[in-house]
């Protein structure tokens, strides 16, 4: 198994070793053992779910901060479009846009902006190449790396384009480069991020070999530092023919991708729990007839990530009123065209199953497994209580043929076999008192 670095981390001393998280997992991918939550690694898609469960903050996803921009003489931010939707009372795009630059960056390339590069580049490739159906987006990192875990037989399914803000962080490096005549090395591009999973998806690049981007940072750190910045700090560089289009700023919520590709017949769907409903339903053979699937791991999309200030629905109707305000553009901006022709967006690396979910590599020792595992479940009670530790019984049993529970961990066959025990030992006392 390769090595995969995370984000998602637990911060054991918070840990009240509830089952808050390990039934909202979606991969099973957490155990609570001795009153304390653990993180199966190589489970983990890094959705943030956990985060959001816990009441006592000891899940927590680890990012860049502030003092990060230190490594670097030049710093870009680029910020999620879910930036949009985090403040009100805003003079305008481009102020938000200055008042992040006044926090330590020296440009700032709008994520939104790559978000139109990367939709003309989508269709380019579609025009180009046969897919299976439904094509699904590339765009949510944790749903692509749930498919790698939980669904590789829909591998090919998946749209092999970079999401919008490994796009913007290349442009971004390449335009300051050129334009500032200074070396890539010096430049550092910082991703303003709504989610964990970006983080990780740094650390661990899906479909190519290494991230433009040299950091993330929390938006919901950045959001009193932006704030404070916003009646003061200029919008100079951020004229309107350098923003982002209407659609690309709609890549925040859902259905946003879909809509910007300009696609009829598609099935625009979030929260990681209903995202695997209709991934089960797909590889199930349904759904063949439509075009495309976007799934997001968050409620809402992108407003809803986990690394967010504002509340999502909040978020998504600021984001709506925007989008609503702004002029249908006629065509993809000269710049846009340019990018999409000078930059390689697509994947260089085919994208391979996480075969995480194996009980043993050999197939023989497997299969015993596979049977004991079932002789096994048909003694739990099937509650699925969590009280074992465990999300479902189901899980409790694979746990026990890999030797990581034992079945007196089942508080119901615990108390059966203490209820037996305490009845040998009245009959014992009975037989001895004759």
């Amino acid at each position: 198994m390769d090595e995969y670095t995370h984000s998602v981390r637990l911060e054991r001393d918070n840990c009240k070793g509830c089952t808050n998280c390990i039934k909202n997992c979606p991969t099973e991918a957490i155990r609570v053992r001795d009153g304390k939550a653990w993180i199966n690694s190589q489970r983990c898609i890094d959705c943030g779910e956990c985060i959001r469960k816990c009441p006592y903050f000891a899940k927590v996803a680890v990012t860049d901060s502030l003092e990060d921009l230190k490594r670097f003489r030049y710093r870009i931010a680029v910020p999620a479009p879910t930036l949009y939707g985090q403040y009100k009372n805003i003079r305008s795009l481009p102020a938000l846009l200055g008042a992040l630059r006044a926090v330590g960056f020296d440009d700032v390339f709008d994520v939104a902006r790559a978000a139109d590069v990367i939709t003309r580049t989508s269709r380019d490739y579609l025009l180009r190449h046969e897919m299976p159906k439904p094509i699904i987006s590339s765009a949510c990192p944790a749903v692509v790396r749930l498919i790698q875990v939980r669904f590789p037989e829909l591998l090919d399914h998946v749209l092999p384009v970079i999401p919008p803000n490994e796009a913007a962080a290349r442009i971004a490096k390449d335009e300051f480069s050129r334009i500032n005549g200074v070396p890539k090395e010096e430049i550092g591009v910082f991703f303003i991020t709504p989610c964990a999973a970006k983080m990780t998806a740094k650390m661990n690049p899906i479909g190519f070999e290494k991230s433009a981007i040299d950091g993330c940072i929390s938006m919901i750190d950045l959001y009193g530092e932006i704030n404070r910045n916003l009646g003061e700090a200029g919008s100079e560089g951020f004229s309107p023919d350098k923003m982002a289009s209407k659609y690309g700023i709609g890549w925040s919520v859902t259905g946003g991708e879909a809509i910007a590709m300009g696609k009829e017949s598609y099935l625009a769907v979030d929260g990681i729990a209903n995202v695997i409903q209709v991934l089960e339903e797909i590889e199930n053979g349904k759904f063949t007839d439509l075009e495309f699937f976007e799934g997001l791991s968050c409620i809402g999309g992108c407003v809803g990530g986990p690394l967010t200030f504002e509340n999502k629905y909040v978020a998504k109707d600021r984001i709506r009123r925007i989008t609503e305000s702004m002029e249908e553009p006629k065509e993809s901006p000269e710049d846009v065209k340019r990018w999409a022709r000078r930059h390689d967006l697509y994947f260089t690396r085919e994208l391979e199953p996480k075969s995480v979910l194996q009980l043993d590599d050999d197939i023989a020792e497997a299969i015993r497994k596979m049977e004991e595992m079932e002789e096994i479940y048909e003694r739990l009670p099937d509650l699925d209580c969590g009280s074992c530790g465990a999300p479902t019984c189901h899980a409790l049993a694979e746990d026990i043929v890999q030797g990581e529970a034992s079945e007196m961990d089942c508080i119901f066959i615990l108390r059966d076999r203490l209820r037996q025990v305490a009845q040998d030992l009245v009959n014992i006392a009975d037989n001895n008192s004759r």
